[in-house]
């Protein structure tokens, strides 16, 4: 996949390393447990399994601080 990063119209390429749903996250570098997971430079929840870089994010390892 290319990404663009709208700030500076810079791009990069990233694989996949599984089909993921329209609207879902992709690691962008591998995470630890216990990782904070940053969206649009906003907190949106802690890693709780480990991510390789280009893996789905989702509820099966990415929970809200909220509650």
């Amino acid at each position: 996949m290319t990404g663009v990063v709208t700030a500076d119209n810079s791009s990069f390429s990233l694989q996949a390393r599984s089909d993921v749903p329209i609207g879902h996250k992709v690691a962008l570098q591998d995470l630890k447990a216990g990782d904070t997971a940053t969206k649009y430079g906003e907190d949106i929840g802690r890693i709780i399994a480990d991510v390789a870089k280009g893996e789905h994010v989702h509820v099966h390892n990415l929970k809200t601080k909220r509650w």
